[in-house]
């Protein structure tokens, strides 16, 4: 009962987690009681979880039998030297996991049999590239009505949903800051999310010495999808985005190493990013703060995150350019191109640039 007041998710969080999971796996049985094991790939539509299947096999002897849905996601492993320098104890692995328990049902319906493929199809080609799965389609009768009165759609209402997120709320304030800097030393992929994670299963813990600020912001060394428009509509209106339309800009953060940032009471009002091998370059771009913040030294401080984050500070080079910030730059090492010896470079920039 303790670790489950520790580790209990709450259920929306749960099914977000379902929702978002690449795979599914689903238990049940056969008629006879032989167990059943398969991997599938899921979409939530009103709050059941759908996916299709043959018109004939295991699934279809399934139907009406009570089943199990699991989704897991691993956050980190954590090994025992980070909190004890002799015991082995204390290694563990983080993570989050879902049980969803449930009946197997059959979607009978057309329109709503449509409306889940349509979701299945949004999830996983997303670019799209066909004619909408809609009967209100005019050439749905032509080219998916026979398909979808042939195939089997499944779904799954949650009767119970055991969520579990095990982020080390069972040790202590002092212990999870102390896991917090040593996943920041370490850096391996995964790491720097787990921190955000951590943290937002915590609020109690301490904040690490590498996100403290004098300032009245919250710093982030992982900002995720739920920040980009945030960030886009702080970075559009400048000069070095004059060329990039707002899909481009997001694009853009979405695809970058580093995303790091500051929060006013949930709201984004600075950010920068990185592109990074790791080990020979990094390009660090869009470093932006919202105007009511300028001035007050947080450009320099998200900056000197980003610098500090595992994916940069390992880079032989860290390289970016501006028009008009070249004395908060020269503050934290950087020089002119034209500063650094030759023998830095072995050869001549070039750009190509694609229209």
């Amino acid at each position: 009962m303790r670790r489950e007041r520790f580790f209990r998710m709450a259920r929306g969080e749960a099914m977000a987690l379902v929702a978002d999971a690449d795979v599914v796996h689903l238990a049940t049985t056969t008629p006879d009681g032989a167990p059943v094991l398969r991997t599938l790939h899921p979409v939530v539509v009103d709050g059941d979880v759908c996916f299709h299947a043959a018109a004939v096999g295991e699934k279809t002897e399934a139907l009406g039998r009570a089943v199990v849905l699991s989704a897991e996601e691993i956050v980190a492993s954590i090994p025992s030297y980070f909190v004890d320098a002799e015991r082995a104890c204390p290694a563990t692995t983080l993570y989050r996991s879902v049980q969803l328990h449930g009946t197997l049902e059959a979607v009978d319906d057309e329109a709503q049999k449509a409306r889940v493929l349509g979701a299945l199809m949004a999830r996983y080609q997303p670019e799209a590239g066909h004619v909408p799965i809609d009967p209100a389609e005019p050439r749905y009768g032509e080219l998916y009505a026979k398909a979808v009165a042939a195939i089997l759609i499944l779904r799954v209402r949650a009767r119970d949903v055991d969520g579990k997120a095990k982020l080390l709320q069972n040790r202590s304030p002092d212990e999870r800051v102390q896991v917090l800097e040593k996943l920041w030393q370490r850096g391996a992929a995964g790491d720097v999310r787990a921190i955000e994670l951590i943290r937002a299963a915590n609020p109690d813990t301490p904040t690490p010495a590498f996100l403290q600020t004098t300032l009245p912001v919250t710093l982030h060394c992982a900002l995720d999808a739920r920040d980009v428009d945030a960030a886009v509509a702080l970075l559009a209106p400048e000069y070095w985005n004059d060329l990039h339309p707002k899909e481009r800009i997001a694009g853009a953060l979405a695809g970058s190493s580093v995303f790091v940032g500051a929060r006013v009471d949930g709201k984004l009002v600075a950010c920068a990013r990185a592109i990074s091998d790791g080990h020979k370059y990094a390009w660090v771009y869009d470093v932006v703060v919202a105007p009511e913040w300028r001035g007050c030294g947080l450009g320099e401080r998200v900056m000197r995150l980003c610098l500090d984050h595992p994916r940069v500070r390992g880079a032989w080079r860290v390289l970016l350019q501006t028009r008009d910030a070249q004395p908060l730059y020269r503050k934290l090492g950087f020089v002119e191109v034209d500063e650094v010896p030759p023998r830095s470079y072995t050869s001549t920039g070039m750009v190509r640039i694609q229209r």
